[in-house]
């Protein structure tokens, strides 16, 4: 029974092992690894080394059980640490080329009435255990309310209602130095990306959001809504971003946030005592349209929360859309919570690694974030029936 059991792991390992094959093949990922710099001079090729990595937790393996110790891997860990940890290399742009030839396959599959997103959501990336980490500092985890060694992970992704795409992020350090445990003591030239990542790395997430979009827009990927959560949803930040797409995001219920209703500044509170409110059991309670900056006009959606005797507002820039549809399409913001959960408990985002270079968790966490597309790719076309004709096509090309 024991060998039994063996030879069906070996056998699923060999079959995972041709379906990450098949991912990197189809998508060129080999070529846009070429394209975004990432190159060697000597020993094994960047894709080769990229695909060893890819692949462990697929296997059931971390880095050190799968490479370091493992006499049959063809791979080092120098080898390894080496092209993580190389400054020049263009992460970003890799992951978001690679997002853009998904994005065309799912696109084919989405129906034109459905309405595709962008999301925009922060996670902690935790280090407790760590204290020489590069930029380590201390961060809120918004979940627990306590504060954490680690990053935040500023994260945009793409989703249709059926499968998501994370497209870009940032990781972010602490703005204020008071705050940092271990600063970045590389000496860099100040044109790689490496130096770029470490600038981002101490500002404040809300002047990353606008370039973020911006690159994620014109690269052609298509959205028609950017949703937020109430810690991004502050009026400033909606007028700027509404620039580039329509915004539906909740705000929070304080007193120093104000909107125009009814010739006055007011917070939202003052304003929902002010609106008739539906009777009964309604889900939607009440909804009105008001003014932000530069007398920009949007709607508030006042719903009921489920969890307790209270409410919660939506906010959209689209006022030509109805109270239902708001309430409906923000709920495709749970896909990213669905991501970044698949991302830290099966794709080993924190745990897989525990290096002290910001460049190789910068390389690191892509290689978790294209895992992710390639549970979706694969997720969607075992499932979805109109993929079917997909293959048909890609075997007649």
């Amino acid at each position: 029974m024991e060998d039994i059991r063996l030879d069906s792991e070996i056998q699923e390992n060999i079959q995972i092992q041709g379906k990450v094959s098949t991912f990197f093949d189809t998508f060129a990922i080999g070529k846009l690894l070429y394209q975004c710099g990432v190159r060697k001079r000597h020993g094994f090729g960047p894709r080769f080394l990229i695909e060893a990595i890819f692949l462990l937790p697929f296997v059931g393996m971390n880095l050190y059980r799968g490479i370091v110790i493992n006499e049959e891997c063809a791979v080092g860990k120098d080898a390894v640490y080496e092209i993580l940890k190389g400054t020049t290399y263009n992460w970003r742009r890799l992951l978001l080329h690679l997002g853009v030839k998904l994005h065309s396959f799912f696109n084919r599959l989405t129906d034109e009435e459905r309405e595709s997103v962008l999301i925009i959501d922060d996670s902690t990336y935790d280090r407790s255990r760590s204290k020489k980490v590069e930029l380590l500092s201390r961060v809120k985890d918004h979940t627990t309310g306590r504060f954490v060694r680690g990053f935040r992970m500023l994260t945009i992704c793409w989703s249709d209602g059926v499968s998501s795409l994370p497209l870009d992020f940032a990781l972010l350090s602490s703005a204020k130095k008071s705050n940092r445990f271990c600063e970045s003591e590389k000496q860099l030239d100040k044109r790689c990306c490496a130096y770029r990542r470490r600038v981002e790395a101490t500002m404040k997430s809300t002047e990353l959001l606008e370039p973020m979009l911006q690159r994620i827009l014109s690269a052609g990927i298509q959205a028609r809504y950017l949703l937020m959560d109430s810690w991004f949803g502050m009026p400033a930040t909606i007028a700027l971003l509404s620039k580039h797409i329509s915004v539906i995001c909740m705000v929070k219920k304080t007193s120093k946030v104000h909107y125009g209703f009814e010739g006055h500044p007011l917070c939202v509170k003052t304003i929902y005592e002010r609106l008739r409110k539906r009777r009964g059991k309604a889900k939607i309670l009440a909804s009105a349209v008001v003014t932000i900056k530069d007398g920009q006009l949007v709607k508030l959606v006042f719903v009921r929360d489920r969890r307790k005797k209270d409410w919660l507002v939506l906010l959209s820039t689209d006022i030509a859309l109805s109270e239902s549809d708001i309430v409906r399409i923000y709920g495709k913001r749970w896909d990213i919570e669905v991501f970044f959960k698949m991302a830290k408990q099966h794709l080993k985002l924190v745990k897989e690694i525990q290096c002290r270079d910001f460049d190789a968790l910068i390389a690191h966490t892509t290689i978790v974030f294209m895992r992710y597309m390639f549970v979706a790719y694969n997720c969607r076309r075992e499932t979805d029936h109109r993929t079917f004709g997909e293959l048909f096509f890609a075997c007649c090309d």
